[in-house]
């Protein structure tokens, strides 16, 4: 929320000098968090000149520039270039003098430009800062002033302005408000306090035909429970909206458009109260609120038609939807220069349904940002009023007695609290007092009881519904700093489980080997997850918040993929990434998320959240690593060295040492890889994961280099299959014996297996085994091919002799020709 200095003033009271740092401070104290200033970024000298004359000057470059004799003030006119042609003699216009500032930083000063020394600058709305208009030059009739000539236009336009910039946590909604933020300041430095809708009064309205009709209240909620509208005739919509009204609207982050517009922007911002303005002249009968109809549509203001939802909640009339509540107008019932009759809608509507239609037409407005966090039920008519009082001042219009007043009937439902409880929660003794005090300030009813308090929050505080919100209000008020800074003792507990201490050290294993953890979006599109797993069943969202990417993920790989095309786009070639996650598996056939949900703020039992919970489907945990790029980057003296298959195949084998699990790989295949460059990934006989090199023409899709290699493990499996702790070999300091062994065996064997047999069979003294030669040449028959080993024994009490290495080294090899039928070679 941007809130400026000057309007923050009209209604509290500021210090005479007051600085945005001491704005910051003050309201910082109260719960808000300082996040910018803001301002015009002008200084003067700036000052109103009137045009004495000027020559039109066509230039070599087919430019023409007016040389014009401008009256600021002064015993003499300056001379000053000018580009634009859209004024006239006798215009006043807005004069930047040689030593002035402009936005940007852009510095004046007299300078010598198409053969004059221009002594000054005639200024743009957009060169000020007030708009982003620049056809031509700001002519002060054009915001309805006349001012004496030498005026400081900085003064007049409200450009002396600034604005401090806060954050709004979502259940402080009242605080979206100058109203809001004045209370607040209020209540830290103690200074009086206007509430500005008290200073509405509002008239009588009747006889507009005004029907709310929500059928049945979607998830029991109720779209629209109040609803004020009031007509003003005779406006003149073209009127120039005030310039200190279009400076405060810039400060706040909101452009100024038309004067009626402006003044329902203006009402909101001042009162927190959402409006919104018809043209009367092109409504068809009363307005009816309603909820959508499936397959109906409405053309939004800005030009684009939207497929409405069921839950959508509309404004409409005799023709068909004029507006979604709370969060766009239609273009059809637009205001614009023409219309002269205006009708003003203050309601009050629901603010689950209103986010649940800004998110899924991904429509965000300043409206529905205030009506989610919750707007004051009770605040429509005094908005309504207000912005046909200033329709009435600034645009001309009249007050008509058509209208009508659907007040909100409920009410907010007060709260048993026993002063004490502030102690209790907080740690830091309050007196009744205080207590009754800190809650009287925030708005809250108090009366006591023999046995508790019963509060009453104001209608603008819908957070407040419990005893801990309020005891939170009682600290915030008292002040933060009274809450002593102690670090709580730990309780008793029994540490990490097996699953958080095997997790924590396979992501240290990884980011130790050079991978970089990362984090991507479980969402993905219908195409993603037929690329990777065709025909495959995924979950889809009823309200995504990417309708290109509806479908909860199966696999972790693709997000490794996005956020490696991201970091290329951003020149980052070398990349080694990882990420821990679940992913969604559906059964097929199988129907999830069709439960009821509850209401919110409700505790349930066991037995309650056991349906909730078979509406979820499985959601195991997987690992995933992508190498693409230099795995050693070109230095002095050495080449770069490209990463590949293994490398991949390295950090399984750092994933296998660090979950206990022996991962052998074996060749395999995968849609999405390359089928002579993929491994199926093996614990015993159960597959766990997949590593390959992403498919030529994949990563020509998705912009990624020729060269991607992936993998991917399932951790619960993992977790499962691996041993309960990690048993450290000691290291043997007795010399080792070595042998090689070179086995024929048929071509399609894979050679982990082999190895894994040979390991097997050794038994406990084998302490290495190596593939060094992989041959199939002359002297090896067809279809065969010879495998060498390099082995190494060693014992940890004593020497080896060399007939005990060749009877481990011969009891791996029997092993190995009852499984493979392996033989020695000769």
């Amino acid at each position: 929320m941007r809130v400026p200095i000057s309007w923050l003033g009209e209604w509290v009271d500021l210090p005479d000098s007051v600085s945005l740092e001491h704005l910051h401070a003050a309201l910082v104290k109260v719960g808000f968090e300082e996040e910018d200033t803001h301002g015009f970024g002008v200084t003067g000298p700036v000052v109103v000149g009137q045009i004495l004359e000027f020559t039109p000057e066509p230039q070599s470059n087919g430019k023409t520039i007016n040389w014009c004799q401008v009256d600021v003030g002064e015993p003499e006119p300056r001379g000053i270039v000018c580009g634009a042609h859209n004024f006239s003699v006798g215009d006043k216009v807005v004069v930047s003098l040689p030593g002035a500032v402009l936005p940007g930083p852009f510095p004046i000063a007299a300078r010598t430009t198409y053969g004059h020394v221009s002594d000054g600058m005639i200024a743009s709305v957009r060169e000020l800062g007030l708009g982003d208009e620049h056809d031509g030059i700001l002519r002060l009739a054009s915001l309805g002033l006349d001012p004496q000539v030498g005026t400081d236009a900085i003064a007049l336009l409200g450009l002396d302005d600034a604005a401090v910039e806060i954050n709004v946590t979502p259940d402080r909604g009242y605080a979206l408000s100058i109203r809001g933020v004045a209370r607040e300041y209020s209540h830290s430095t103690g200074a009086t306090f206007r509430d500005p809708a008290l200073g509405v009064t509002v008239g009588d309205a009747s006889g507009y035909s005004v029907k709310v009709h929500d059928g049945a209240p979607i998830r029991g909620r109720v779209g629209c429970d109040a609803f004020a509208a009031r007509v003003v005739r005779g406006v003149d919509s073209t009127r120039p909206t005030p310039s200190r009204m279009v400076a405060r609207l810039k400060l706040a982050g909101i452009r100024s458009i038309s004067l009626p517009v402006d003044i329902s922007n203006y009402v909101m911002l001042e009162l927190g109260q959402p409006t919104h303005t018809y043209d009367l002249g092109t409504l068809s009968g009363g307005i009816l609120v309603r909820r959508a109809k499936a397959g109906e549509t409405i053309e939004t203001l800005d030009g684009q038609t939207r497929t409405l939802d069921p839950e959508d909640l509309l404004i409409t009339d005799d023709s068909g939807p004029v507006g979604l509540a709370a969060v766009m107008g239609g273009l059809a019932t637009e205001v614009t220069d023409a219309t002269t009759d205006i009708l003003i809608e203050a309601a009050h509507f629901d603010p689950v349904t209103v986010a649940r239609t800004a998110r899924r037409h991904r429509l965000w407005s300043e409206a529905s940002k205030r009506f989610e966090r919750g707007v004051d039920p009770t605040l429509g008519p005094i908005a309504a009023q207000r912005v046909a009082d200033l329709l009435v001042e600034l645009a001309g219009g009249t007050i008509d007695p058509l209208g009508v007043v659907l007040p909100y009937d409920g009410a907010p439902a007060s709260i048993a609290f026993t002063p004490s409880a502030a102690a209790s929660i907080i740690g830091v003794e309050y007196t009744d007092d205080e207590v009754r005090s800190s809650l009287e300030l925030v708005g809250c009813t108090v009366s006591t009881g023999a046995d508790a308090w019963m509060v009453t929050p104001p209608a603008w505080r819908p957070d407040l519904i419990d005893a801990p919100s309020l005891v939170e209000e009682v600290a915030r008020i008292t002040g933060y700093d009274r809450i002593p800074a102690l670090l709580p003792t730990a309780p008793p507990g029994r540490g990490w489980t097996r699953e958080q201490v095997a997790r924590r050290r396979l992501s240290n294993a990884l980011a130790a080997g050079g991978f970089t953890e990362v984090l991507a979006y479980p969402f993905q599109s219908a195409a993603t997850v037929e690329r990777f797993e065709p025909g495959a069943a995924a979950i889809e969202l009823a309200n995504a918040l990417d309708p290109q990417a509806p479908l909860l993920r199966r696999s972790l790989i693709p997000g490794l993929l996005d956020t490696a095309r991201r970091n290329l786009s951003r020149g980052l070639t070398d990349l080694s990434i990882f990420e821990l996650g679940t992913v969604f598996r559906p059964d097929s056939g199988v129907a999830y998320g069709t439960s009821d949900l509850p209401p919110g703020g409700v505790t349930l039992a066991p037995d309650q959240l056991a349906p909730l919970t078979d509406t979820l489907p499985p959601q195991p945990s997987r690992v995933a690593v992508l190498l693409l790029g230099d795995v050693v980057l070109k230095q002095p003296g050495s080449a770069a060295v490209a990463s590949g298959l293994a490398d991949a195949l390295d950090a399984v084998g750092l994933i296998g040492l660090s979950l206990a699990a022996d991962i052998r790989p074996t060749t395999g295949s995968h849609p999405a890889l390359h089928p002579g460059r993929t491994a199926q990934l093996r614990v015993g006989d159960i597959v766990v994961g997949v590593a390959g090199e992403l498919l030529p023409s994949v990563a020509r899709d998705l912009d990624l280099p020729a060269v991607v290699t992936v993998a991917e493990l399932d951790l619960d499996a993992l977790l499962a299959l691996g041993a309960t702790e990690i048993a450290a070999r000691p290291i043997g300091t007795l010399p080792a014996a070595t042998q090689d062994v070179s086995l024929v065996v048929p071509a399609d064997v894979a050679v982990a297996d082999l190895h894994a047999a040979i390991v097997e069979g050794a038994g406990d003294l084998l302490e290495n085994a190596r593939l060094v030669d992989d041959y199939r040449g002359t002297g090896i028959a067809e279809g065969s091919k010879s495998l060498t080993f390099a082995l190494r024994f060693r014992a940890l009490d004593r020497t080896l002799t060399a007939a005990e290495a060749t009877e481990a080294k011969l009891a791996g090899v029997a092993v190995a020709a009852f499984r493979f039928g392996a033989t020695l070679r000769e």
